[in-house]
């Protein structure tokens, strides 16, 4: 069954990593939903099959499909015809993200720019070698869905959709699988970016950018268009976590401009120690 599914939405059902395996499943499901690679009203393969497909047990599965339900993302119906069904919600959890953000220093969120801008650099550069112009059909698929896209949530999700899609145009398994997993560590945060009409033009013609390379199989041209578009992505998001962001469990850590946390001044003690 996994075989038949397109190469985007493939990548999401291949194993998790072995540690904190339910949180790993969770995070996995949870942002494939948030960037459309899994739709509204879609309903998961089986238990069995999905914890065999995750490379988790039944038991596993289960917490986390616990979990995905109390966050709304998911619902399990009973009896004939049930199952576990996909549910989109209708708003960004801006708080959540905002509060997700915090916990990422600057630091490491260069070293994700760094990665994620390897990856799709890579990606856009196999795929204008391998990829037929009629092959481009899903990249302009979202190319347009973002053009129309009008809240947050829907631009995030297209934005990461389409560097799954640009992966898989690579014919890489591997190069897929990897953009999935940066797009659970970063897709969703891309909603408190994508917000300003102004910058999203700027990210529509990185896009068409990037296609039309890929298309003229500029292999090049395509990996150095496909790092810019990433690289100026984070450096908004670095700036973003720079500035005044408080997630819901209180006022992050201050940082310098090279992403060091700063220590909070120590608190003078009776008789002038610190």
């Amino acid at each position: 069954m996994n075989r038949d599914k397109p190469g985007a939405q493939r990548a999401v059902f291949t194993p998790v990593d072995t540690l904190a395996r339910v949180d790993a499943v969770v995070r996995r499901l949870g942002d494939a939903i948030d960037l459309g690679l899994l739709a509204d009203g879609e309903q998961l393969p089986g238990e069995t099959e999905l914890a065999a497909q995750l490379g988790v047990s039944t038991v596993t599965l289960r917490e986390a499909l616990m979990a995905l339900r109390q966050q709304g993302l998911v619902t399990t119906r009973r009896g004939r015809g049930g199952g576990s069904f996909v549910t989109v919600p209708d708003e960004p959890a801006e708080d959540r993200l905002r509060a997700r953000l915090s916990d990422w220093s600057t630091e490491e969120l260069r070293d994700l720019s760094d990665h994620w801008a390897a990856v799709s650099g890579a990606a856009a550069r196999l795929a204008a070698q391998r990829t037929e112009p009629q092959d481009l059909r899903q990249l302009n698929r979202s190319l347009g869905e973002l053009t129309r896209a009008e809240d947050t949530a829907a631009r995030s999700r297209i934005y990461g959709r389409f560097h799954v899609e640009l992966a898989a145009a690579a014919q890489s398994a591997r190069l897929t699988k990897a953009e999935v997993t940066l797009q659970t560590e970063v897709g969703a945060l891309m909603r408190l970016v994508l917000g300003e009409d102004e910058y999203l033009q700027d990210v529509l013609d990185r896009h068409r950018a990037v296609i039309a390379a890929v298309h003229d199989g500029a292999d090049d041209r395509a990996r150095a268009l496909a790092e810019q578009c990433v690289q100026t992505s984070m450096t908004r998001l670095i700036e973003l976590r720079l500035g005044p962001v408080h997630g819901a469990r209180g006022p992050r850590p201050k940082e310098d401009p090279h992403g060091q946390r700063q220590r909070s001044p120590s608190r003078t003690r009776p008789g002038g120690g610190s």
